[in-house]
């Protein structure tokens, strides 16, 4: 008796996935882009709160006390410095800031002709005696 019971729902099974091929489909890929839409919604949120995150974990720089010890750091260079800091790659970087390794590279050059020295490790000594970084 259980396995004629399960015969026919095996058999109406087989019919509905045959007579609504098409709705159940349509509905499978219908969730599977909501549930894309959804995840690529939550990752770009994620991100604007790391970026949002990262502009506020440094103190701002005083542009107006500007003598020779403090050169004159953009805000986005602070960030790659900050960031060079807490030993990050440049790639991630690049991914936290939202912007192109070569632009990276751009302000880490930047930041070591202001700073006057070669290397990330010098520039991060450097910053810290002059009091850019903490």
């Amino acid at each position: 008796m259980a396995g004629l019971i399960a015969l026919l729902k095996v058999i109406e099974y087989r019919y509905l996935i045959r007579k609504m091929d098409i709705e159940i489909y349509l509905g499978i890929i219908a969730l599977l882009f909501t549930g894309l839409g959804v995840w690529v919604g939550v990752q770009f949120i994620q991100r604007r709160e790391n970026k949002a995150n990262i502009s506020l974990n440094h103190k701002p720089i005083d542009q107006t006390h500007n003598d020779s010890n403090s050169p004159d750091i953009s805000e986005r260079e602070m960030d790659v410095l900050l960031l060079m800091a807490d030993g990050v790659s440049n790639q991630e970087i690049a991914d936290k800031l939202f912007i192109s390794i070569h632009t990276v590279k751009t302000h880490t050059s930047n930041l070591f002709s202001k700073l006057h020295v070669k290397r990330r490790t010098q520039a991060i000594q450097k910053s810290k005696e002059i009091g850019l970084i903490g």
